[in-house]
């Protein structure tokens, strides 16, 4: 059901029209966390020195957070509301949706001035309109959203007289009919970590007024460590009552889990969308409220995504749109700058690339809405486990006229993946398979372009590294992609022991955590400057491939008794490890160090191996690709994920 005004948050008062509808309210950090504050208002004064964007002042404390929809500024204080998740992102709104005007309404105390702006493509700002508020005020403005094809935002700015000025509350409505007035359901697949989970649900919980939106929230329990087990759980569960559903199944993965929860949709069939939501995250609710507004407002069925914020580095922002370079069907975002923004060292204002509109090829299902109608017409994940099932399902609605929107002022925080390398652990399988099983379906070049060629050399830089492990469990990947589409749902709930099975094998995916277990090196630790010496390219990386290869093909190591080397993690770049005959190298979470030996022997079974079933894929690709694409509506089919759920 779509009620008039639904927001989670308190409404302003006044002579609202009747079926205004609000898209999305004015919010604070609900903990009152400083280390976010950024991404809530921009209080701080900046310059330009040089090229490079300087705070001069800040105006605003954590302390002016009154609460959930309330903010101080100061007497005599400026305080800019152009922030991550208080900006309204025009241009999405007017390319994506039905709704050509906004209006914001405002609710504040004491006396001073609003000033609205906007924003163009270029971060350009310019002034639109402003009112002196006094005493007890509301104070609205109705925004045309007309003129940001290319990109573009509203916001305001709150400046303060002689006394504080406080905003009560804060919304942007429209008065446009949506297109659809459905709920949404939440599908949120979970391995063994239930205090995340509970966490999360315990906040949606809370939120009475957004929970009028969601029909079911599918916990989908894939661990051996059972979120009900949880002391927390049964008041959660007691709290969210008949909107609480706990499935417990095998461990299918990511695409198993989040299968199941848009299977569990399908069957239910009272919700217009299933947002799928990993579980180690920690939830915005007003993100939600905001993806469920604008898929109802969306002119046709549309995947609406998040953006993900870092957990453990709350002001960072990870890419902001996805895409897939088709040549080398490799992922990629939209530019470089995108990557880790940092929003205490540059906000909204200070930020021109953010204003312009990107499109997105796909978004990350850590936070993805899918329209009921578009899991009914394409089907639901591909059975690949983990990795690129997202991706892939993101071309796939493509292909069928389904586009996705990565919304800004939508998303969360989710566990990095800075620290971690699963290129190198049993998921590399994922990795390299995936891959391939996405290009095959979606590759428009002959021979999938330059894919093959990107897979065997990323094959390669992992034997110059010693990473034996990684190439042994790539070269199976491929021997199983060459079976036929019939392993995928056969191998669902059986490869993953098998793969960590192999670990054994590989001297390299042991770990030595204490120091005392830690052997000595023959020539210490060896460190790098940052940032001093770039990785080969070009001409140079031709000849730096082609001595190191001749080097672990034709020459044998020298002792392996003891490590060559130490390096940390940051040092060990797949251009300088291939010169060691051993090393000891930190991993990436910082648990310990790793002992890679140089074997020539097991280098060059490998690579053989790997050139072999590269060059057998590249000569049966244009079958494959048949008959992949041809068993893909049965794949990813209802009945064929029950099958797989049942066994």
């Amino acid at each position: 059901m779509l009620v008039p005004v639904p927001p989670p948050v308190q409404q302003p008062s006044g002579d609202h029209p009747a079926m205004s509808l609000v898209v999305q309210n004015l919010v604070f950090p609900l903990d009152r966390d400083p280390d976010i504050l950024p991404l809530y208002l921009d209080a701080e004064t900046w310059t330009t020195v040089g090229h490079e964007t300087v705070r001069v002042s800040d105006f605003a404390h954590v302390d002016d957070v009154l609460d959930r929809s309330s903010a101080r500024v100061r007497p005599g204080r400026r305080v800019s509301f152009a922030s991550y998740f208080n900006a309204f992102p025009a241009s999405y709104w007017q390319h994506w949706t039905t709704v050509r005007e906004v209006t914001l309404e405002l609710s504040t105390e004491g006396s001073g001035t609003v000033l609205v702006y906007r924003s163009n493509a270029n971060g350009v700002a310019q002034r639109v309109e402003s009112r002196d508020v006094s005493g007890g005020d509301t104070v609205r403005f109705s925004l045309p959203v007309t003129n940001f094809t290319d990109g573009g935002w509203y916001w305001f700015d709150a400046v303060a007289g002689s006394e504080e000025l406080i905003i009560r509350s804060g919304s942007w409505s429209t008065d446009a009919t949506p297109r659809t007035t459905a709920n949404a359901s939440i599908g949120i697949t979970t391995m063994n970590k239930p205090d995340y989970c509970v966490r999360n649900l315990a906040a949606l919980a809370k939120e009475t007024a957004l929970l009028t939106d969601i029909d079911t929230i599918y916990v989908v329990d894939q661990g051996t460590t059972k979120v009900q087990d949880r002391e927390e759980f049964p008041a959660v569960a007691e709290a969210l009552g008949d909107k609480l559903t706990v499935i417990n199944q095998a461990n299918l993965g990511g695409s198993g889990g989040f299968s199941r929860s848009m299977s569990e949709t399908l069957d239910a069939g009272t919700s217009g969308f299933v947002l799928l939501l990993d579980d180690d995250v920690e939830v915005e609710p007003e993100g939600i409220f905001r993806s469920i507004q604008f898929s109802r407002f969306s002119s046709r069925p549309t995947i609406v995504g998040g953006h993900m914020f870092d957990l453990l580095d709350k002001p960072i922002l990870h890419a902001f749109s996805e895409n897939i370079d088709l040549h080398p069907f490799l992922w990629r975002p939209g530019f470089d700058e995108q990557i880790r923004h940092d929003f205490r060292v540059s906000n909204l204002r200070q930020t021109p690339w953010m204003h312009a509109r990107m499109d997105a090829d796909y978004n990350g299902w850590w936070m993805c809405m899918i329209p009921v109608e578009v899991i009914r017409d394409i089907g639901l994940s591909i059975p690949v486990f983990i990795k690129w099932d997202d991706s892939e399902y993101g071309l796939r609605a493509r292909s069928r006229g389904y586009r996705t929107v990565s919304l800004p002022g939508s998303a969360l925080w989710h566990i990095s993946w800075i620290d971690k390398d699963d290129s190198q652990d049993w998921q590399a399988y994922y990795h390299a398979r995936n891959r391939l099983v996405a290009g095959l379906l979606h590759s428009p070049y002959s021979k999938g372009g330059r894919l093959l060629s990107n897979s065997s050399r990323i094959s390669l830089k992992h034997l110059l590294s010693m990473q034996y492990y990684a190439v042994e469990l790539r070269n199976e990947a491929i021997r199983d992609l060459l079976t036929g589409p019939e392993h995928l749902h056969r191998t669902m709930g059986t490869k993953l022991p098998e793969l960590r099975a192999q670990a054994a094998d590989f001297s390299e995916t042991s770990v030595y955590t204490a120091d005392s277990d830690v052997p000595p090196t023959r020539e210490g630790r060896r460190s790098y400057p940052l940032h001093t010496e770039p990785s080969p390219a070009g001409a140079s990386l031709a000849v730096f491939t082609a001595k190191a290869a001749a080097r672990h093909w034709l020459t044998s190591p020298a002792d392996q008794s003891q490590p060559q080397v130490e390096l940390a993690k940051r040092d060990a770049t797949w251009w300088r490890v291939p010169g060691f005959d051993s090393a000891l190298i930190s991993t990436a979470d910082g648990r310990g160090s790793s002992w890679y030996r140089r074997d020539r022997s097991e280098f060059r079974a490998l690579l053989k191996e790997s050139l072999r079933l590269h060059r057998e894929l590249e000569r049966n690709w244009d079958a494959l690709a048949e008959q992949y694409r041809r068993a893909l509506p049965e794949f990813t089919s209802q009945e064929a994920w029950k099958t797989t759920f049942e066994q």
